[in-house]
């Protein structure tokens, strides 16, 4: 069975005035290929749509190659660039559900009561990428043990945030570049089309 391959579209940003309150949020687009399916993780703010197709064209893909949409919660810079794939199926999936070989969904719920994220074993089962969207949002919040700033159960969210970086190796956060939980070093190798995955010590 051939393993999951996971490539960064377009990293999330986010950007704060002075006191903290945000001016503008862009979501991380994921690419994951497993088997047959190609399926795209978020697909980012209305208006980012060159910029994932560029992305894609760089990977020899189109956007009717992609099979599936899966959405780790309904917010606009999570699913404004949906209408690209109109071919694509949206799946609403659920815990633990097995949505291609060697994908899984995990719930992480906190920052919405319907936050979900990705997990893609990889690299002979050595590896653990987890597509976290804001159950994770920045490397930040993983270094500072913070649960997102915005947040509908904040006991949820962090228990959500502890369950992620319990099954990664790698976080793709909601707002921000993917990076190692061990080291937390971000993991450029998904920003490159052609990379190698490393494997991990």
């Amino acid at each position: 069975m051939s393993m999951p391959k996971v490539f960064l579209l377009k990293p999330g940003s986010i950007l704060r005035d002075e006191s903290g309150r945000i001016l503008d949020a862009r979501s991380s687009v994921t690419l994951i290929v497993s088997g047959s399916r190609r399926m795209v993780a978020d697909t980012g703010q209305v208006g980012e749509g060159e910029q994932i197709l560029c992305a894609l064209e760089e990977l020899d893909l189109t956007p009717e190659d992609i099979d599936l949409i899966i959405n780790t919660h309904s917010h606009p810079d999570h699913c404004g660039n949906n209408h690209l794939f109109s071919g694509a199926e949206v799946l609403t999936p659920e815990e633990g559900e097995t949505i291609a070989p060697g994908v899984r969904v995990m719930e992480t719920p906190g920052h919405t009561m319907d936050s979900i994220s990705l997990v893609a074993t990889c690299v002979g089962e050595k590896m653990r990428i987890v597509v976290a969207g804001d159950a994770l949002p920045t490397l930040g919040n993983f270094q500072k043990d913070l649960p997102p700033a915005f947040h509908v159960d904040r006991d949820l969210a962090i228990a959500s945030m502890k369950r992620i970086i319990g099954a990664a190796d790698v976080v793709v956060p909601g707002h921000d570049r993917p990076f190692f939980v061990k080291t937390g070093e971000y993991a450029e190798f998904l920003e490159r089309r052609s990379a190698e995955y490393p494997l991990p010590d």
